[in-house]
């Protein structure tokens, strides 16, 4: 019974998306788009340098697209089921996940585990065909694949604990799009989503290190290309299992804060 559960709550966000086609179909699209603009725009920023900030063209281009498919593995619609932590504080259904025999926690961690296997899907069927058509290149040995699939593990993780921590926000604030606006794209920028860290200034780079968005997807990134050497991976791995914990303590603190504040706001 508890495994059926858990089954349930994992699937329902990819449900959505699935039940959907002309949703999937924009997916493609947006995806394919988004992977020929930015392998086309760093091929022009290097079609006249050689190496700038300690990358290649092919390591860049590299980076750029694998960070594109990277980020699929959390951008599903939670919006369109109406399953958002936003939405349900807004109509006041946040409620209900404190009445299932199954805790809310427990439901939302599931819940994640289930978008991200389906947007892996999307990313490993993106990831095989840039491979094949020679749009990015391949890891430089078996080791290099390992050390980045278990990197990439832990900073899924990290982005895990990283994504709760917005949505805990919710309880304290009940209406707060603007500020999960900001502060995913501070996300996005700290990770290494719209450019590699190492193209910005040495304060802002400073700066990072002493933040956990890097090691969601700036490290494995760097592992994967070669910008970080398999000498100093122990330590990166270390750093991001670092903050799994730290935010782990964190996150599970704040739920049992939250369920203190659950009230029944609009409908």
């Amino acid at each position: 019974m508890a495994a059926a559960h858990a089954w349930r709550a994992a699937r329902v966000t990819p449900l959505g998306e699935l039940h959907a086609p002309p949703r999937m179909t924009a997916v493609l699209v947006r995806l394919t788009v988004q992977v020929v603009l930015v392998a086309s725009l760093w091929r022009g920023l290097y079609a006249h340098t050689g190496t700038t900030a300690g990358l290649d063209r092919d390591q860049a281009v590299t980076y750029a697209v694998l960070a594109v498919l990277t980020s699929r593995l959390r951008e599903l619609d939670q919006y369109a089921g109406r399953d958002s932590v936003l939405q349900h504080m807004h109509f006041g259904t946040i409620v209900y996940w404190y009445l299932r025999p199954m805790p809310p926690q427990r439901y939302y961690a599931l819940r994640a585990v289930g978008e991200q296997l389906y947007g892996l899907a999307w990313a490993l069927g993106g990831y095989a065909v840039c491979l094949g058509a020679g749009v990015i290149e391949p890891p430089r040995s078996a080791a290099v694949a390992g050390v980045f699939a278990l990197s990439l593990l832990l900073g899924q993780w990290v982005l895990y604990y990283v994504m709760l921590l917005l949505d805990q926000l919710c309880f304290w604030t009940v209406r707060n799009t603007a500020a999960m606006l900001i502060l995913i794209f501070a996300q996005n920028l700290l990770s290494g989503v719209y450019a590699p860290l190492w193209f910005f200034p040495d304060w802002f780079v400073t700066l990072s290190s002493f933040l956990p968005f890097q090691a969601t997807l700036s490290v494995p990134l760097s592992l994967y290309i070669g910008r970080i050497p398999l000498s100093d991976a122990g330590f990166q791995l270390a750093v991001q299992a670092g903050w799994v914990v730290v935010l782990a303590l964190f996150t599970r603190f704040l739920w049992r804060r939250a369920a203190r504040r659950v009230i029944s706001q609009g409908g």
